[in-house]
């Protein structure tokens, strides 16, 4: 489909994008569930659809926004720590934004947690809610049992299967701004790690495997504010000169980081529901190594543009196999599948099915 959608009585599609609270839309540095927000409003006003994004007043973007007060890490940056009840007045607000603005849309597509799908009421049914979590804990269990009627997008097949079939309405896997990442055909001087330091990202067994195979490792990405012990103790004793952890990296730095990689090694212990930081490597042309956990299989075609693994072992065996990988054949299956333009139209899809259910 090509184009805006006309909705059958003749008006051009109105759409809402609804953001967390946490981090400015984009984001300054991480915040991957913010960066796809983002590209997807730019990539839908480029289709012609009327986009509002609802998102932090911190935020940097030409998208027509709606939003008063900055986002979490904007207020820490002023305040320093601010009382644990601040997402929750963060969420009110955003809340009552939508609230004030409701008959102004033809869409409402929530990105956050749980609060909209009280608000919207009978507007569900012309809503669409994408979780960019996992979907396989208690909290989404009596989500899903209160909201049968709320229609989600699963971010992949896998996150999809744990879904409520009366809540699924489609999948639609995430994509990326075309040219934020420039192809590499080399050289490589290293292997990469890119995430969250937790123990469902796993950055401990990436160091192990580089060192197993021989090779330097370059760390990115947040320590977890939830599990900081983690970092202290499984990973910081692991660095060295060949194992070096760089911080949280901006777009243009990490672009760096992974064109200068031989791969990106991905070893989640998690059902991941999509994993960004894999299309983000696939732009730059560089492989990716995964351990098959949710979406990866999905994402990563085995051989083409990585491979698929289930242990050190086998990633180390796949390290030796990298020089099979075609890194312009990884560029061209990222153009292919991974676009922020094809995640729009994929969207704009299931918008037009909602609105004319």
């Amino acid at each position: 489909m090509t184009g805006s959608f006309t909705p059958p009585d003749g008006s051009i599609v109105r759409v809402a994008q609804v953001a967390p609270t946490i981090f400015p839309v984009p984001p300054e540095d991480h915040g991957g569930t913010e960066r796809v927000i983002h590209d997807l409003s730019v990539a839908l006003l480029n289709l012609g659809v009327q986009v509002t994004l609802f998102a932090p007043s911190d935020s940097a973007t030409d998208v027509t926004r709606i939003g008063s007060l900055p986002s979490l890490v904007g207020l820490e940056k002023i305040y320093g720590r601010v009382p644990p009840s601040i997402p929750a007045v963060l969420e009110a607000a955003r809340m009552e934004d939508l609230r004030r603005n409701l008959p102004a849309f033809d869409i409402v597509h929530c990105h956050g947690e749980f609060f909209h799908a009280a608000l919207l009421g009978e507007r569900r049914r012309h809503s669409l809610t994408t979780i960019h979590w996992r979907v396989d804990e208690l909290d989404r269990e009596l989500f899903f049992r209160t909201f049968p009627d709320l229609p989600v997008a699963a971010i992949s097949a896998s996150q999809g299967a744990q879904l409520p079939a009366s809540n699924l309405a489609g999948m639609v896997h995430h994509g990326i701004e075309r040219d934020r990442y420039r192809f590499s055909a080399g050289p490589c001087t290293h292997l990469a790690f890119i995430g969250r330091m937790t123990d469902q990202k796993r950055p401990d067994t990436a160091i192990r495997v580089a060192a197993a195979a021989g090779r330097e490792i370059r760390l990115a990405g947040t320590i977890d504010v939830g599990n900081p012990l983690y970092f202290e103790r499984e990973v910081r004793p692991l660095l060295s000169e060949s194992a070096v952890y760089v911080g949280p990296l901006g777009d243009r730095a990490k672009g760096e980081l992974l064109a200068g990689a031989e791969a990106l090694l991905f070893p989640v212990d998690w059902p991941e529901p999509f994993g960004l930081v894999m299309i983000e490597a696939m732009a730059s042309g560089t492989p990716v190594i995964a351990w098959d956990r949710g979406s990866v299989s999905e994402v990563v075609e085995n051989g083409v543009t990585g491979f698929v693994v289930r242990s050190e072992a086998e990633a180390v065996e796949a390290i030796g196999r990298l020089g099979s990988i075609d890194r312009a054949g990884v560029r061209r299956r990222f153009e292919e599948r991974f676009t922020s333009e094809r995640m729009a139209r994929d969207y704009l899809a299931l918008y037009r099915r909602l609105l004319e259910a």
